[in-house]
């Protein structure tokens, strides 16, 4: 039986998501539209409110208004019950800003035991992101409050403004930014967005026609595409030249860091830094995964997983294709997947500055030649007491 089609759509504001959406029913004016709201305390599920509209006024009674529950199961049932009434729809999927998108389609379209997946019955068109350029450029350097997001599995850790404005830019397929021509904060947006996603296609302005790729099923993979994402060694692909001012730097490295050369480094290394995102070799921790994450003046250093080790078949089986891929490709006869690698995206970024005061953070020959007790006798300032620094 044919699918239908399910067009996600987000936005940093609820006007510039409902310009996504318009933008969309104008190609496509049979879409049934599905708006969710999420309300509640950080306790317990959340009041999870969706609005039906469409051309079939038979199809908003598929939904009902309200419910208290798990969003990701909510919003399956919905999807199930449009599919049954409508056949073969386009649904258009409004997302609010209370989700950590990424992480939240992935659980959507996880196959459930009993119930099969949504890609049974859907097929995933490209995701849609709008950006309000004011909010984002205010956002993308707000720090000092954090907002716990709905990531399809709980209410996740809590995220900075600026994480979250991030974020939302990097998961898009696509990015719709009004009117980017006016005004040094539509300007400034574009650039930064063209930077931390280089590989989103630009909408065009509000009233132009679509391109038609947005109309029509994704890529084959779209769900693997999503997960690889979110794998603590995928670094985003660098966007390379300077756009109004905001460039990009990629380091790379094959030995560990020392950490602390690698504290002492940071003010030089962030210096007008707005993102950056990767992961470190840290000496103290020669077996683990550390991920690296910064939006506005905050960093994060976490440990995510531990390196893929040759001995480990198990630990081979249960990683992601897109994982034991990215361990193949970069495997060292020595040292295994183990590597750092850090892209950075801010404004008039000096690139020799960085790498060069992280290159002195990393071990010299004479301590490298210690080996791991040498390494990890080191003190570690930045994850000694805290996974987060």
């Amino acid at each position: 039986m044919p699918k239908g089609l399910l067009s996600v759509v987000a936005g940093n504001t609820p006007d510039v998501r409902g310009a996504v959406v318009d933008q969309l029913l104008r190609a496509a004016p049979n879409a049934v539209v599905l708006a969710v709201s999420i309300h509640g305390a950080d306790a317990g599920y959340p009041v999870v409110q969706r609005f039906l509209s469409g051309a079939d006024p038979a199809l908003r009674d598929a939904a009902a208004q309200g419910a208290t529950g798990d969003p990701v199961v909510i919003l399956r049932q919905d999807l199930m019950a449009v599919r049954r009434a409508a056949g073969r729809p386009h649904v258009v999927l409004a997302l609010p800003e209370d989700l950590d998108v990424l992480p939240f389609l992935v659980e959507l379209w996880r196959p459930r035991v009993g119930s099969g997946s949504l890609g049974d019955h859907y097929d995933p068109a490209p995701l849609l992101v709008g950006v309000d350029p004011e909010s984002f450029m205010a956002d993308i350097g707000c720090v000092h409050r954090a907002v716990r997001l709905w990531d399809g599995d709980d209410r996740g850790d809590p995220l900075t403004p600026a994480e979250i404005a991030a974020r939302q830019v990097e998961a898009a397929d696509a990015l719709l930014i009004p009117e980017p021509g006016i005004g040094p904060a539509a300007s400034g947006a574009v650039a930064l967005a063209g930077h931390l996603n280089g590989q989103a296609l630009l909408l065009p302005p509000a009233g132009a026609e679509l391109p038609s790729p947005l109309l029509r099923p994704a890529p084959p993979g779209c769900g693997d595409r999503w997960r690889s994402r979110l794998e603590p060694v995928t670094v985003p692909s660098l966007r390379r030249g300077r756009h109004e001012g905001v460039a990009s730097v990629l380091w790379r490295a094959r030995r560990p860091l020392h950490p602390e050369r690698l504290a002492g480094a940071l003010p030089a290394v962030m210096f007008g830094v707005v993102r950056s995102r990767g992961h470190l070799w840290l000496t103290s921790r020669p077996d683990t995964v550390v991920t690296w994450r910064s939006a506005g003046a905050h960093l994060e250093l976490r440990e995510a997983d531990r390196w893929l080790e040759e001995a480990s078949p198990r630990a081979w089986e249960a990683a992601t294709p897109q994982r034991r891929t990215l361990a193949s490709w970069f495997w060292h006869d020595y040292y295994g997947e183990r590597r750092n690698e850090l892209v950075f995206t801010g404004i008039d970024l000096d690139d020799q500055r960085i790498r060069s005061a992280l290159d002195a953070a990393l071990l010299t020959d004479a301590e490298l030649a210690l080996g791991r007790e040498g390494w990890t006798a080191i003190p570690d300032p930045l994850l000694s007491d805290a996974e987060t620094s």
